[in-house]
């Protein structure tokens, strides 16, 4: 096969592949976050403890998390059908990809929160902070770094569950080396597919890891500059009768 007709193929693939990570990506952090900040707040000595609440989100993250990908794909393909209408091309990928990548999000959001020094959510309390306040001005700044880099973790892993959901009609790269690469022999065009993705990883985790630095280089000055934000001001000075 030449590059003529090489180039269309990955472009369109990688487009596909592309829109599946990006939106399991959103939908991912913005299920997971929130999952994980709750599995910290209603742990033993969180700011919510809830042993039942706990228990409950803590199984249905492991749950989620002991699926193989493939088997949770077919699993939720009525599912998938009622939430997008089809069960074949991109569109239809981002539901088991986001279904798949928000337990494994969580428990790295909730390792990093548990990262967050004690003491700071202790001086925030001793302030009249509320617990949105603790979420707000210390657990996600402080732990803004690690936050990042999990999140750079999931994306890598969502490269790889939509290579995978190529074998089930998901369309991206993973479409395209099953069929060409797999189906027709055509051996080159497969370590074209596998470079691809190879560079895409790396993009990815540069990118990643460049944002979690300057996270870090921020947050340098430590939380002193926030937590006088929360300082009630000074009484006013007497007037004078």
């Amino acid at each position: 096969m030449t590059w003529s007709e090489m180039h269309p193929l990955l472009t369109q693939a990688c487009t596909d592949t592309l829109k599946m990570v990006g939106w399991s990506t959103a939908v991912t952090v913005a299920a997971g976050l929130p999952l994980g900040v709750l599995l910290v707040l209603t742990d033993r000595g969180g700011l919510l403890r809830n042993l039942a609440v706990n228990r409950a989100l803590g199984f249905v993250v492991n749950l989620g998390r002991s699926l193989p990908f493939v088997i949770l794909m077919i699993a939720l393909l009525s599912f998938t059908r009622a939430v997008v209408g089809t069960t074949i091309g991109w569109q239809a990928a981002v539901v088991p990809l986001s279904v798949g990548a928000i337990p494994f999000f969580a428990r790295l959001v909730e390792t990093s929160l548990r990262e967050v020094d004690g003491g700071l959510v202790e001086a925030v309390q001793s302030m009249g902070g509320s617990t949105w306040t603790v979420v707000r001005k210390v657990l996600l700044p402080e732990s803004l770094p690690s936050l990042i880099a999990g999140a750079t973790t999931t994306v890598v892993a969502l490269i790889g569950y939509s290579a995978m959901a190529g074998v089930v009609g998901g369309g991206g790269l993973g479409d395209l080396a099953l069929r060409y690469g797999y189906q027709r022999f055509e051996t080159g065009f497969m370590w074209v597919i596998v470079a691809v993705l190879a560079v895409l990883v790396t993009l990815v985790q540069l990118a990643g890891d460049l944002a979690a630095r300057t996270a870090a280089r921020r947050g340098g000055r430590g939380p002193l500059p926030r937590l006088r934000l929360l300082r009630p001001a000074p009484p006013a000075a007497p007037t004078s009768p």
